[in-house]
């Protein structure tokens, strides 16, 4: 199979709502049954959206928002089921986490589904307190603290 360069674009949601939102909607409301009204919240307008393109085809997003002096959450992170495996989801996550490094990260936190946890884990994020529910599906807080 022939595939296209992956590209990662960091974008306002001005500029990144329409394919965004097409991702999150195909993975977390079609696919996982999460209530359209919790796709999209208040942190959406301030937060940096990576989209990742294959050639003109969004496959996948993620978000990166600033809670405080170095403190950041990434979330939102979905990849379209047909591109899964390939290693879309880390270069979104490695790309999140390198922006909230030139930022002054100092902790990045995230809420992560209990499958995803060890996705997670490979780029260096720890569990940490007691699974809880979100949306109906079982979620784990997750940090990554940002050596000096």
């Amino acid at each position: 199979m022939d595939f296209n360069a992956l590209e990662i674009a960091i974008k306002t949601w001005q500029d990144a709502k329409k394919d965004a939102f097409f991702i999150r909607e195909t993975v977390f409301i079609q696919e996982q049954g999460v209530p359209a009204a919790l796709e999209i919240d208040e942190y959406d307008p301030s937060a940096a959206h990576a989209l990742a393109f294959e050639g003109a085809e969004c496959v996948g997003t993620g978000r990166l928002v600033k809670l405080g002096v170095g403190e950041f959450q990434i979330g939102k992170m979905a990849v379209l089921a047909r591109f899964r495996g390939r290693g879309i989801g880390k270069q979104i996550l490695k790309k999140l986490v390198d922006l909230a490094r030139t930022q002054g990260a100092i902790k990045i936190i995230l809420h992560s589904q209990i499958s995803a946890i060890p996705f997670y884990e490979k780029l260096g994020f720890q569990a940490t307190g007691p699974g809880y529910d979100e949306a109906g599906i079982t979620h784990r807080n997750m940090i990554l603290v940002i050596a000096p």
